[in-house]
């Protein structure tokens, strides 16, 4: 048994999108992605005022991949042409697969629009392989208390288990291609060792706070993205003043990627085809 290393920890640019503050630590110069999760965008924290314009995130087409959402603060309505209806809270999870494609809107609801408050969200984009990206299109969403609560540590440590297994314990996200996902919060002093990391690619952010990660030798504070060695088994998490981390891994797809916008494919003609389609109103009624 041999802990995986730290081979580099990247930050996170800001990108905002209109006023809703945008940071994002893949892909970026130095990591295109850490296969299969593509992509993360950090909007806020901030505070919107009362009668705000919400969320930019008006209908829009994907293909090929999923997005995992998370609530940290504030509210989130999702709305797709397969159906799909939801306002979820803070300390929720949305899961899209997106598959073969579906158009979706992630606004702001009218209770946010008209009192306004505190706003975080995260946004990862989990690669499917070749033989999935035409699955049908699926969608959970799940509420703060549907998400188990693990006390590790002492008590020390909250994991949010979203996908997954931790000791015996299932999150309520049955993955297509078994991945694990996580958010956990570390107070001060914490510690948690992770293992069955072998050949598995592993995704760690920092989104408050700072953590210690193996035995890399600086703490690694808040907006910054850490990738790891695809050699070992471990890693070790810590944290001496408490950091908030989302943490996932799976296994490696390994395919080409190839990507023009919301669409994620293995080629160019795919990307093309996924164009027409959608063109072709084949992704559902616009809503």
């Amino acid at each position: 048994m041999s802990d995986k290393t730290v081979t580099r920890v990247h930050p996170a640019l800001r990108d905002d999108i209109g006023d809703l503050i945008t940071q994002r630590p893949v892909p970026s110069a130095h990591l295109d992605q850490v296969d299969p999760f593509l992509f993360l965008n950090h909007h806020g924290p901030q505070t919107y005022p009362p009668h705000n314009r919400g969320l930019p995130f008006g209908p829009h087409p994907h293909r090929g991949f999923e997005t995992v959402t998370f609530i940290l603060e504030g509210m989130l309505t999702h709305k797709d042409s397969a159906g799909h209806e939801s306002i979820i809270r803070a300390g929720g999870v949305q899961w899209m697969t997106a598959g073969s494609g579906l158009i979706h809107a992630e606004i702001s609801p009218r209770e946010f629009l008209d009192t306004g408050g505190p706003l975080e969200i995260l946004q990862l984009w989990v690669n499917l392989p070749p033989h999935l990206k035409m699955t049908q299109p699926a969608y959970t969403g799940l509420q703060q208390d549907q998400i188990p609560s693990l006390s590790l540590d002492g008590g020390k440590i909250t994991m949010n288990l979203i996908a997954g297994e931790w000791e015996g314990t299932a999150g309520p996200v049955e993955s297509l291609t078994g991945v694990f996902m996580s958010t956990i919060e570390l107070r001060p002093g914490a510690s948690l060792r992770i293992g069955d990391l072998a050949r598995r690619s592993v995704f760690l952010y920092v989104v408050r706070g700072a953590a210690q990660v193996g035995n890399y030798e600086d703490r690694v504070g808040a907006f910054h993205l850490v990738e790891l060695s695809h050699d070992g088994d471990d890693i070790l998490l810590s944290s001496s003043e408490g950091a908030l981390v989302l943490f996932g891994h799976a296994e490696p797809i390994g395919a080409p990627v190839v990507s023009h916008g919301p669409f994620v494919m293995n080629s160019r003609t795919e990307i093309e085809q996924a164009i027409r389609d959608y063109q072709a109103g084949k992704f559902g009624a616009p809503m």
